[in-house]
Protein backbone atom coordinates (compact mmCIF):
# COMPACT_ATOMS: atom_id res chain seq x y z
CA UNK A 1 0.00 0.00 0.00
CA UNK A 2 2.81 2.44 0.91
CA UNK A 3 4.63 1.77 -2.37
CA UNK A 4 1.39 2.17 -4.33
CA UNK A 5 0.66 5.47 -2.54
CA UNK A 6 4.16 6.80 -3.15
CA UNK A 7 4.13 5.92 -6.84
CA UNK A 8 0.66 7.41 -7.37
CA UNK A 9 1.56 10.63 -5.58
CA UNK A 10 4.90 10.87 -7.42
CA UNK A 11 3.17 10.36 -10.75
CA UNK A 12 0.67 13.09 -10.00
CA UNK A 13 3.35 15.52 -8.94
CA UNK A 14 5.52 14.83 -11.96
CA UNK A 15 2.70 14.72 -14.49
CA UNK A 16 0.70 17.73 -13.35
CA UNK A 17 3.32 20.09 -12.00
CA UNK A 18 2.38 23.72 -12.31
CA UNK A 19 4.44 26.82 -11.63
CA UNK A 20 2.16 27.74 -8.74
CA UNK A 21 1.51 24.22 -7.46
CA UNK A 22 2.36 23.31 -3.90
CA UNK A 23 1.87 19.99 -2.13
CA UNK A 24 -0.52 19.48 0.76
CA UNK A 25 -0.30 16.54 3.10
CA UNK A 26 -2.41 15.17 5.87
CA UNK A 27 -4.22 12.19 7.32
CA UNK A 28 -7.76 10.93 6.96
CA UNK A 29 -8.57 9.45 10.36
CA UNK A 30 -11.39 7.88 12.33
CA UNK A 31 -13.01 10.33 14.74
CA UNK A 32 -13.49 8.68 18.13
CA UNK A 33 -13.15 11.20 20.95
CA UNK A 34 -15.56 13.88 19.72
CA UNK A 35 -13.00 16.69 19.93
CA UNK A 36 -11.55 18.73 17.04
CA UNK A 37 -8.31 17.49 15.55
CA UNK A 38 -6.75 14.07 15.55
CA UNK A 39 -6.27 12.46 18.94
CA UNK A 40 -3.59 10.00 19.99
CA UNK A 41 -5.94 7.01 19.71
CA UNK A 42 -7.64 7.96 16.44
CA UNK A 43 -6.25 5.73 13.67
CA UNK A 44 -5.66 6.69 10.07
CA UNK A 45 -7.98 5.23 7.45
CA UNK A 46 -6.52 3.48 4.43
CA UNK A 47 -7.68 3.65 0.81
CA UNK A 48 -9.82 6.80 1.16
CA UNK A 49 -9.91 9.08 -1.90
CA UNK A 50 -8.75 12.69 -1.54
CA UNK A 51 -9.05 15.12 -4.46
CA UNK A 52 -8.20 18.66 -5.50
CA UNK A 53 -11.09 18.79 -7.96
CA UNK A 54 -9.02 17.36 -10.81
CA UNK A 55 -6.76 14.59 -9.55
CA UNK A 56 -7.35 11.81 -7.06
CA UNK A 57 -5.06 10.07 -4.58
CA UNK A 58 -5.80 7.33 -2.07
CA UNK A 59 -4.55 7.30 1.48
CA UNK A 60 -1.87 4.78 2.44
CA UNK A 61 -2.09 2.18 5.21
CA UNK A 62 -1.65 4.90 7.85
CA UNK A 63 -4.28 7.18 6.29
CA UNK A 64 -1.68 9.60 4.88
CA UNK A 65 -1.96 11.45 1.58
CA UNK A 66 -0.02 13.99 -0.47
CA UNK A 67 -1.69 16.01 -3.19
CA UNK A 68 -0.71 18.91 -5.48
CA UNK A 69 -2.81 22.03 -5.08
CA UNK A 70 -2.69 25.52 -6.51
CA UNK A 71 -4.27 28.79 -5.51
CA UNK A 72 -8.05 28.71 -5.75
CA UNK A 73 -8.40 24.93 -5.52
CA UNK A 74 -10.22 23.03 -2.79
CA UNK A 75 -9.05 19.77 -1.27
CA UNK A 76 -11.81 17.37 -0.26
CA UNK A 77 -12.42 13.80 0.84
CA UNK A 78 -14.67 11.35 -1.00
CA UNK A 79 -15.99 9.34 1.89
CA UNK A 80 -16.64 5.60 1.57
CA UNK A 81 -20.20 4.38 1.99
CA UNK A 82 -19.56 3.01 5.48
CA UNK A 83 -18.36 6.36 6.85
CA UNK A 84 -19.87 9.73 7.74
CA UNK A 85 -18.46 13.25 7.79
CA UNK A 86 -18.12 15.20 11.02
CA UNK A 87 -20.36 18.29 10.86
CA UNK A 88 -18.83 21.77 10.84
CA UNK A 89 -19.97 24.47 13.25
CA UNK A 90 -22.71 25.45 10.77
CA UNK A 91 -24.06 21.89 10.73
CA UNK A 92 -22.92 21.14 7.18
CA UNK A 93 -20.57 18.21 6.44
CA UNK A 94 -16.90 18.98 7.10
CA UNK A 95 -15.07 17.42 4.18
CA UNK A 96 -13.14 20.20 2.43
CA UNK A 97 -10.49 22.89 2.81
CA UNK A 98 -9.62 25.78 0.48
CA UNK A 99 -6.12 26.76 -0.55
CA UNK A 100 -6.34 30.56 -0.81
CA UNK A 101 -3.15 32.44 0.10
CA UNK A 102 -5.03 35.72 -0.53
CA UNK A 103 -8.58 36.96 0.01
CA UNK A 104 -11.07 36.87 -2.83
CA UNK A 105 -11.44 40.24 -4.60
CA UNK A 106 -13.79 42.62 -2.81
CA UNK A 107 -17.31 42.46 -4.18
CA UNK A 108 -20.87 43.08 -3.04
CA UNK A 109 -20.88 39.75 -1.20
CA UNK A 110 -17.87 38.44 0.68
CA UNK A 111 -15.89 35.60 -0.83
CA UNK A 112 -13.17 33.22 0.33
CA UNK A 113 -11.03 34.54 3.18
CA UNK A 114 -7.28 34.02 2.96
CA UNK A 115 -6.24 30.67 4.39
CA UNK A 116 -2.51 31.38 4.45
CA UNK A 117 0.14 29.25 2.80
CA UNK A 118 0.37 26.37 5.25
CA UNK A 119 0.01 23.05 3.44
CA UNK A 120 0.96 20.65 6.24
CA UNK A 121 -1.36 18.46 8.28
CA UNK A 122 -4.57 19.00 6.33
CA UNK A 123 -6.34 16.26 8.27
CA UNK A 124 -9.91 15.10 7.71
CA UNK A 125 -12.11 13.15 10.12
CA UNK A 126 -14.61 10.42 9.29
CA UNK A 127 -16.85 8.53 11.68
CA UNK A 128 -18.10 4.94 11.39
CA UNK A 129 -21.66 4.53 10.23
CA UNK A 130 -24.18 1.76 10.68
CA UNK A 131 -24.44 -0.30 7.51
CA UNK A 132 -27.34 0.34 5.14
CA UNK A 133 -30.48 -1.60 5.92
CA UNK A 134 -31.59 -4.48 3.73
CA UNK A 135 -34.15 -2.16 2.16
CA UNK A 136 -31.44 0.26 0.98
CA UNK A 137 -31.42 3.95 1.82
CA UNK A 138 -33.16 7.22 1.03
CA UNK A 139 -31.98 10.61 -0.18
CA UNK A 140 -33.89 13.87 0.15
CA UNK A 141 -33.80 16.00 -3.00
CA UNK A 142 -34.63 19.71 -2.98
CA UNK A 143 -34.46 21.98 -6.01
CA UNK A 144 -34.49 25.77 -6.17
CA UNK A 145 -35.28 26.90 -2.63
CA UNK A 146 -34.55 30.30 -4.22
CA UNK A 147 -35.19 32.60 -1.29
CA UNK A 148 -35.01 36.32 -2.03
CA UNK A 149 -35.63 37.56 1.52
CA UNK A 150 -35.86 36.44 5.13
CA UNK A 151 -39.62 36.17 4.57
CA UNK A 152 -38.92 33.58 1.87
CA UNK A 153 -36.54 31.74 4.20
CA UNK A 154 -39.42 31.50 6.67
CA UNK A 155 -41.72 30.13 3.95
CA UNK A 156 -39.03 27.52 3.21
CA UNK A 157 -38.82 26.65 6.90
CA UNK A 158 -42.56 26.30 7.48
CA UNK A 159 -43.55 24.86 4.11
CA UNK A 160 -40.71 22.46 3.25
CA UNK A 161 -38.45 21.70 6.21
CA UNK A 162 -40.47 21.80 9.44
CA UNK A 163 -43.19 19.35 8.29
CA UNK A 164 -40.63 16.59 7.58
CA UNK A 165 -38.14 17.01 10.43
CA UNK A 166 -37.58 13.54 11.88
CA UNK A 167 -40.00 11.91 9.43
CA UNK A 168 -37.74 10.97 6.50
CA UNK A 169 -34.86 8.64 7.51
CA UNK A 170 -32.56 9.90 4.76
CA UNK A 171 -28.86 9.06 4.63
CA UNK A 172 -28.12 12.29 2.79
CA UNK A 173 -29.81 15.24 1.12
CA UNK A 174 -29.10 17.78 -1.58
CA UNK A 175 -30.28 21.13 -2.87
CA UNK A 176 -29.77 21.32 -6.63
CA UNK A 177 -28.85 24.97 -6.96
CA UNK A 178 -30.52 28.37 -6.79
CA UNK A 179 -30.28 28.07 -3.06
CA UNK A 180 -31.02 31.79 -2.87
CA UNK A 181 -32.29 34.29 -5.41
CA UNK A 182 -29.23 36.53 -5.93
CA UNK A 183 -29.00 37.72 -2.29
CA UNK A 184 -25.97 35.66 -1.26
CA UNK A 185 -26.05 37.04 2.30
CA UNK A 186 -28.99 34.70 2.99
CA UNK A 187 -26.91 31.51 2.94
CA UNK A 188 -26.37 31.31 6.73
CA UNK A 189 -30.07 31.83 7.47
CA UNK A 190 -31.05 29.18 4.95
CA UNK A 191 -28.45 26.71 6.23
CA UNK A 192 -29.74 27.16 9.77
CA UNK A 193 -33.12 25.94 8.53
CA UNK A 194 -31.90 23.07 6.33
CA UNK A 195 -29.65 21.59 9.02
CA UNK A 196 -32.70 21.20 11.29
CA UNK A 197 -33.38 18.07 9.25
CA UNK A 198 -30.38 16.39 10.87
CA UNK A 199 -29.35 14.96 7.50
CA UNK A 200 -25.88 15.40 5.91
CA UNK A 201 -26.65 18.00 3.26
CA UNK A 202 -24.77 18.64 0.02
CA UNK A 203 -25.26 21.62 -2.26
CA UNK A 204 -24.97 22.40 -5.95
CA UNK A 205 -24.67 26.00 -7.21
CA UNK A 206 -27.24 27.55 -9.53
CA UNK A 207 -27.35 30.63 -11.72
CA UNK A 208 -28.92 32.67 -8.89
CA UNK A 209 -25.97 31.75 -6.65
CA UNK A 210 -23.44 33.62 -8.79
CA UNK A 211 -21.36 36.67 -7.93
CA UNK A 212 -22.64 38.74 -10.84
CA UNK A 213 -19.92 41.34 -10.26
CA UNK A 214 -17.17 38.76 -10.88
CA UNK A 215 -15.04 39.34 -13.93
CA UNK A 216 -15.25 35.76 -15.19
CA UNK A 217 -16.58 32.27 -14.54
CA UNK A 218 -13.52 31.32 -12.49
CA UNK A 219 -14.44 33.71 -9.67
CA UNK A 220 -18.21 33.69 -10.08
CA UNK A 221 -18.82 31.29 -7.17
CA UNK A 222 -16.48 32.81 -4.58
CA UNK A 223 -19.31 33.57 -2.14
CA UNK A 224 -20.96 30.19 -2.67
CA UNK A 225 -17.67 28.32 -2.28
CA UNK A 226 -16.81 30.23 0.90
CA UNK A 227 -19.84 28.54 2.50
CA UNK A 228 -20.23 25.22 0.68
CA UNK A 229 -16.71 24.31 -0.46
CA UNK A 230 -15.95 22.55 -3.75
CA UNK A 231 -18.32 23.08 -6.66
CA UNK A 232 -17.54 19.63 -8.10
CA UNK A 233 -17.19 16.62 -5.80
CA UNK A 234 -18.46 13.12 -5.02
CA UNK A 235 -20.04 11.34 -2.06
CA UNK A 236 -20.45 7.57 -1.72
CA UNK A 237 -23.23 5.63 -0.03
CA UNK A 238 -23.46 1.82 0.01
CA UNK A 239 -23.46 0.83 -3.68
CA UNK A 240 -24.17 4.29 -5.12
CA UNK A 241 -21.92 7.20 -6.03
CA UNK A 242 -23.27 10.75 -6.04
CA UNK A 243 -21.40 13.27 -8.18
CA UNK A 244 -22.37 16.90 -7.62
CA UNK A 245 -21.46 19.31 -10.42
CA UNK A 246 -21.46 23.06 -11.00
CA UNK A 247 -22.87 23.17 -14.53
CA UNK A 248 -23.45 26.94 -14.70
CA UNK A 249 -20.94 28.66 -16.98
CA UNK A 250 -20.94 32.40 -16.21
CA UNK A 251 -20.72 34.54 -19.37
CA UNK A 252 -20.58 38.23 -18.34
CA UNK A 253 -22.23 40.56 -20.81
CA UNK A 254 -24.33 37.87 -22.47
CA UNK A 255 -28.11 37.55 -22.11
CA UNK A 256 -28.68 35.45 -20.15
CA UNK A 257 -25.29 35.74 -18.45
CA UNK A 258 -24.82 31.97 -18.20
CA UNK A 259 -25.14 28.73 -20.12
CA UNK A 260 -25.13 25.11 -19.04
CA UNK A 261 -21.84 23.28 -19.44
CA UNK A 262 -18.73 21.91 -17.76
CA UNK A 263 -15.12 23.10 -17.41
CA UNK A 264 -11.98 21.19 -18.34
CA UNK A 265 -11.04 20.60 -14.70
CA UNK A 266 -14.47 19.05 -14.13
CA UNK A 267 -14.00 16.66 -17.03
CA UNK A 268 -10.60 15.71 -15.59
CA UNK A 269 -12.20 14.94 -12.23
CA UNK A 270 -15.03 12.95 -13.81
CA UNK A 271 -12.65 10.92 -15.94
CA UNK A 272 -10.42 10.09 -12.97
CA UNK A 273 -13.26 9.31 -10.58
CA UNK A 274 -15.45 7.28 -12.93
CA UNK A 275 -12.47 5.24 -14.14
CA UNK A 276 -12.04 3.61 -10.74
CA UNK A 277 -15.73 2.83 -10.10
CA UNK A 278 -17.23 -0.65 -10.61
CA UNK A 279 -19.36 -0.53 -13.75
CA UNK A 280 -22.44 -1.99 -12.05
CA UNK A 281 -22.51 0.77 -9.46
CA UNK A 282 -25.37 3.29 -9.51
CA UNK A 283 -24.05 6.71 -10.54
CA UNK A 284 -26.22 9.70 -9.65
CA UNK A 285 -25.35 13.14 -11.04
CA UNK A 286 -26.69 16.18 -9.21
CA UNK A 287 -26.64 19.43 -11.18
CA UNK A 288 -28.66 22.60 -11.64
CA UNK A 289 -29.16 23.28 -15.35
CA UNK A 290 -30.84 20.35 -17.16
CA UNK A 291 -29.04 18.40 -19.86
CA UNK A 292 -32.04 18.65 -22.20
CA UNK A 293 -32.85 21.76 -24.24
CA UNK A 294 -35.60 23.93 -22.79
CA UNK A 295 -36.99 24.51 -26.29
CA UNK A 296 -36.12 23.37 -29.83
CA UNK A 297 -33.08 25.23 -31.10
CA UNK A 298 -32.19 26.53 -27.63
CA UNK A 299 -28.88 25.14 -26.38
CA UNK A 300 -29.63 25.08 -22.65
CA UNK A 301 -26.58 22.89 -21.93
CA UNK A 302 -23.68 23.06 -24.38
CA UNK A 303 -24.13 20.10 -26.71
CA UNK A 304 -20.40 19.45 -27.07
CA UNK A 305 -20.07 19.21 -23.29
CA UNK A 306 -23.10 16.93 -23.12
CA UNK A 307 -21.56 14.56 -25.66
CA UNK A 308 -18.32 14.42 -23.65
CA UNK A 309 -20.23 13.76 -20.44
CA UNK A 310 -22.29 11.03 -22.08
CA UNK A 311 -19.13 9.39 -23.42
CA UNK A 312 -17.74 9.14 -19.88
CA UNK A 313 -20.97 7.60 -18.60
CA UNK A 314 -21.94 5.27 -21.43
CA UNK A 315 -20.42 2.11 -19.92
CA UNK A 316 -22.42 2.47 -16.70
CA UNK A 317 -25.80 0.71 -17.04
CA UNK A 318 -27.23 2.43 -13.95
CA UNK A 319 -27.12 6.23 -14.25
CA UNK A 320 -29.58 8.81 -12.94
CA UNK A 321 -29.38 12.56 -13.54
CA UNK A 322 -31.09 14.92 -11.08
CA UNK A 323 -31.50 18.49 -12.36
CA UNK A 324 -33.44 21.62 -11.42
CA UNK A 325 -33.74 25.19 -12.80
CA UNK A 326 -36.99 24.93 -14.78
CA UNK A 327 -39.51 25.40 -11.93
CA UNK A 328 -41.58 22.65 -13.51
CA UNK A 329 -41.30 18.87 -13.29
CA UNK A 330 -40.32 16.51 -16.07
CA UNK A 331 -38.95 13.04 -16.81
CA UNK A 332 -36.56 12.78 -19.77
CA UNK A 333 -35.15 9.65 -21.41
CA UNK A 334 -31.98 10.62 -23.30
CA UNK A 335 -31.17 8.52 -26.35
CA UNK A 336 -29.12 8.53 -29.52
CA UNK A 337 -30.65 11.79 -30.74
CA UNK A 338 -28.95 13.59 -27.83
CA UNK A 339 -25.72 11.61 -28.21
CA UNK A 340 -26.35 9.00 -25.51
CA UNK A 341 -24.83 5.62 -26.42
CA UNK A 342 -25.57 3.58 -23.29
CA UNK A 343 -27.32 0.21 -23.30
CA UNK A 344 -30.54 1.80 -22.05
CA UNK A 345 -31.95 5.35 -22.17
CA UNK A 346 -30.42 7.75 -19.67
CA UNK A 347 -33.00 8.89 -17.11
CA UNK A 348 -33.00 12.56 -16.17
CA UNK A 349 -35.43 13.72 -13.52
CA UNK A 350 -35.95 17.47 -13.63
CA UNK A 351 -37.08 18.06 -10.06
CA UNK A 352 -39.90 20.41 -9.13
CA UNK A 353 -38.85 23.47 -7.13
CA UNK A 354 -39.08 23.78 -3.36
CA UNK A 355 -40.10 27.41 -3.92
CA UNK A 356 -42.48 26.31 -6.68
CA UNK A 357 -43.23 29.36 -8.80
CA UNK A 358 -40.87 31.60 -6.79
CA UNK A 359 -43.06 31.68 -3.65
CA UNK A 360 -45.88 33.29 -5.63
CA UNK A 361 -49.66 33.05 -5.50
CA UNK A 362 -52.39 33.54 -2.94
CA UNK A 363 -51.45 32.86 0.68
CA UNK A 364 -53.27 30.19 2.66
CA UNK A 365 -54.55 30.37 6.23
CA UNK A 366 -50.98 29.92 7.49
CA UNK A 367 -49.74 32.85 5.44
CA UNK A 368 -47.75 30.70 2.99
CA UNK A 369 -48.06 31.37 -0.78
CA UNK A 370 -49.65 28.67 -2.93
CA UNK A 371 -46.50 28.49 -5.12
CA UNK A 372 -47.95 26.03 -7.68
CA UNK A 373 -45.68 25.85 -10.71
CA UNK A 374 -46.70 26.78 -14.23
CA UNK A 375 -47.19 23.12 -15.24
CA UNK A 376 -49.57 22.52 -12.32
CA UNK A 377 -47.07 20.75 -10.05
CA UNK A 378 -47.29 21.92 -6.42
CA UNK A 379 -44.07 23.05 -4.80
CA UNK A 380 -42.40 20.31 -2.77
CA UNK A 381 -39.47 17.92 -2.68
CA UNK A 382 -38.44 14.47 -3.91
CA UNK A 383 -37.22 11.30 -2.23
CA UNK A 384 -34.82 8.93 -3.97
CA UNK A 385 -34.99 5.34 -2.69
CA UNK A 386 -31.91 3.27 -3.57
CA UNK A 387 -32.21 -0.52 -3.30
CA UNK A 388 -29.26 -2.71 -2.25
CA UNK A 389 -28.80 -3.89 -5.83
CA UNK A 390 -28.56 -0.36 -7.22
CA UNK A 391 -32.12 -0.07 -8.53
CA UNK A 392 -33.98 3.06 -7.52
CA UNK A 393 -37.39 4.65 -7.33
CA UNK A 394 -38.34 8.31 -7.09
CA UNK A 395 -41.31 9.95 -5.41
CA UNK A 396 -42.40 13.57 -5.31
CA UNK A 397 -44.13 15.02 -2.27
CA UNK A 398 -46.15 18.22 -2.43
CA UNK A 399 -45.39 20.59 0.43
CA UNK A 400 -47.63 20.01 3.47
CA UNK A 401 -50.06 17.86 1.47
CA UNK A 402 -52.03 16.09 4.23
CA UNK A 403 -52.87 13.07 2.06
CA UNK A 404 -49.54 13.07 0.16
CA UNK A 405 -51.48 13.32 -3.10
CA UNK A 406 -49.52 12.17 -6.15
CA UNK A 407 -52.02 13.48 -8.69
CA UNK A 408 -54.59 16.26 -8.83
CA UNK A 409 -57.80 16.31 -10.87
CA UNK A 410 -59.65 19.06 -12.67
CA UNK A 411 -63.19 18.56 -13.97
CA UNK A 412 -66.38 20.59 -14.52
CA UNK A 413 -68.86 20.52 -11.67
CA UNK A 414 -71.98 20.30 -13.84
CA UNK A 415 -72.81 19.36 -17.44
CA UNK A 416 -76.06 19.16 -19.39
CA UNK A 417 -77.45 15.68 -19.79
CA UNK A 418 -77.22 14.64 -23.43
CA UNK A 419 -74.75 17.38 -24.41
CA UNK A 420 -71.97 16.59 -26.85
CA UNK A 421 -69.17 14.95 -24.83
CA UNK A 422 -66.65 17.74 -25.38
CA UNK A 423 -65.65 18.16 -21.75
CA UNK A 424 -63.27 16.02 -19.78
CA UNK A 425 -61.46 15.32 -16.55
CA UNK A 426 -57.76 16.16 -16.41
CA UNK A 427 -55.26 14.33 -14.21
CA UNK A 428 -51.92 15.95 -13.40
CA UNK A 429 -49.69 13.02 -12.35
CA UNK A 430 -46.64 14.72 -10.89
CA UNK A 431 -44.20 11.83 -11.52
CA UNK A 432 -45.81 10.68 -14.76
CA UNK A 433 -43.99 10.23 -18.05
CA UNK A 434 -44.86 9.07 -21.56
CA UNK A 435 -44.97 5.42 -20.43
CA UNK A 436 -47.18 5.89 -17.35
CA UNK A 437 -50.54 4.06 -17.53
CA UNK A 438 -53.32 6.40 -16.38
CA UNK A 439 -56.94 5.18 -16.33
CA UNK A 440 -60.37 6.40 -15.28
CA UNK A 441 -63.77 4.96 -14.52
CA UNK A 442 -67.22 6.36 -13.81
CA UNK A 443 -69.40 5.13 -10.95
CA UNK A 444 -67.30 2.01 -10.39
CA UNK A 445 -67.52 0.85 -14.01
CA UNK A 446 -64.77 -0.55 -16.22
CA UNK A 447 -61.39 1.17 -16.25
CA UNK A 448 -60.63 3.08 -19.46
CA UNK A 449 -57.27 4.51 -20.56
CA UNK A 450 -56.83 8.27 -20.48
CA UNK A 451 -54.89 10.16 -23.14
CA UNK A 452 -51.67 11.98 -22.35
CA UNK A 453 -51.86 15.57 -23.58
CA UNK A 454 -49.30 18.36 -23.47
CA UNK A 455 -51.34 21.42 -22.63
CA UNK A 456 -51.75 23.79 -19.68
CA UNK A 457 -53.34 22.41 -16.52
CA UNK A 458 -56.89 23.84 -16.22
CA UNK A 459 -56.29 24.50 -12.51
CA UNK A 460 -53.48 26.96 -13.33
CA UNK A 461 -55.50 28.53 -16.15
CA UNK A 462 -58.36 29.10 -13.70
CA UNK A 463 -55.97 30.76 -11.25
CA UNK A 464 -54.69 33.00 -14.06
CA UNK A 465 -58.26 34.05 -14.80
CA UNK A 466 -58.96 34.81 -11.14
CA UNK A 467 -55.86 37.01 -11.06
CA UNK A 468 -56.91 38.72 -14.30
CA UNK A 469 -60.38 39.70 -13.11
CA UNK A 470 -59.37 40.67 -9.56
CA UNK A 471 -59.68 44.37 -8.78
CA UNK A 472 -56.71 44.17 -6.40
CA UNK A 473 -53.57 42.07 -6.11
CA UNK A 474 -54.37 38.68 -4.60
CA UNK A 475 -50.80 38.07 -3.45
CA UNK A 476 -47.34 39.61 -3.46
CA UNK A 477 -46.71 37.99 -6.86
CA UNK A 478 -49.50 36.46 -8.91
CA UNK A 479 -49.41 32.80 -9.91
CA UNK A 480 -47.33 31.94 -12.99
CA UNK A 481 -48.79 31.96 -16.46
CA UNK A 482 -49.85 28.40 -17.28
CA UNK A 483 -47.51 26.41 -19.55
CA UNK A 484 -48.00 22.98 -21.16
CA UNK A 485 -47.45 20.11 -18.74
CA UNK A 486 -45.61 16.93 -19.73
CA UNK A 487 -47.53 14.88 -17.16
CA UNK A 488 -51.18 15.68 -17.89
CA UNK A 489 -53.86 13.17 -18.97
CA UNK A 490 -57.42 13.71 -20.23
CA UNK A 491 -60.50 11.55 -20.32
CA UNK A 492 -63.93 12.47 -21.75
CA UNK A 493 -66.84 12.73 -19.32
CA UNK A 494 -69.99 10.95 -20.54
CA UNK A 495 -73.21 12.98 -20.59
CA UNK A 496 -75.64 10.15 -21.39
CA UNK A 497 -75.85 8.90 -17.81
CA UNK A 498 -78.74 9.56 -15.45
CA UNK A 499 -79.37 13.00 -14.01
CA UNK A 500 -77.52 13.48 -10.74
CA UNK A 501 -74.03 13.12 -9.29
CA UNK A 502 -71.43 10.76 -10.75
CA UNK A 503 -68.10 9.67 -9.30
CA UNK A 504 -64.92 9.83 -11.36
CA UNK A 505 -61.97 7.72 -10.22
CA UNK A 506 -58.50 8.04 -11.74
CA UNK A 507 -55.54 5.77 -11.11
CA UNK A 508 -51.93 6.03 -12.26
CA UNK A 509 -49.47 3.14 -12.09
CA UNK A 510 -46.09 4.50 -11.01
CA UNK A 511 -42.87 2.68 -10.00
CA UNK A 512 -43.79 3.43 -6.37
CA UNK A 513 -47.23 1.83 -6.75
CA UNK A 514 -50.75 2.67 -7.87
CA UNK A 515 -51.82 6.22 -6.99
CA UNK A 516 -55.42 7.35 -7.21
CA UNK A 517 -57.76 10.31 -6.83
CA UNK A 518 -61.46 10.93 -7.27
CA UNK A 519 -63.88 13.74 -7.99
CA UNK A 520 -67.55 14.12 -8.92
CA UNK A 521 -69.59 15.90 -11.55
CA UNK A 522 -73.32 16.35 -11.91
CA UNK A 523 -75.63 16.01 -14.89
CA UNK A 524 -78.68 18.26 -15.13
CA UNK A 525 -81.57 18.52 -17.55
CA UNK A 526 -81.85 21.75 -19.47
CA UNK A 527 -84.13 23.19 -22.12
CA UNK A 528 -83.14 25.59 -24.91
Amino acid sequence: MQLRFALLALGLLAGTAHARDVVVDGVVFEERDGTPGRGRDEPGLADVIVSNGQQLVRTDAQGRYRLPVREGQTVFVIKPGDRSFVPNADGLPGFWRHYAPEDSPKRKYSGIAATGTNTRNWDFALTPRVAAQASGFQMLVFADSQTASLADVDYYRRDIVAPIVGKVPARLGTTLGDIVSDDLSLYPALNKVTTQLGVPWFHVPGNHDLNFDARDDLQSLDSWRAIYGPDTYAVEEANASFVFLDDVIYTPGAKPAYVGGLREDQFAFLQAYLAQLPRERLVVLGLHIPLFDAAPGQETFRHADRRRLFALLKDFPHVLVLSAHSHTQRQVAHGADEGWQGVRPLHEYNVGAACGAFWSGVKDADGIPDATMSDGTPNGYAVLQVAPGGDYTLAYHAARAPDDAQLLLSAPKVLRQGAYAAWGVYANVFMGDAQTPVEMRIDGGAWQPMKRVERPDPRVLAENTRDDVAEQLRGYDRSPEATPSTHLWRGALPTTLEVGAHTVEVRATLPTGVQSARTTYRLERATP
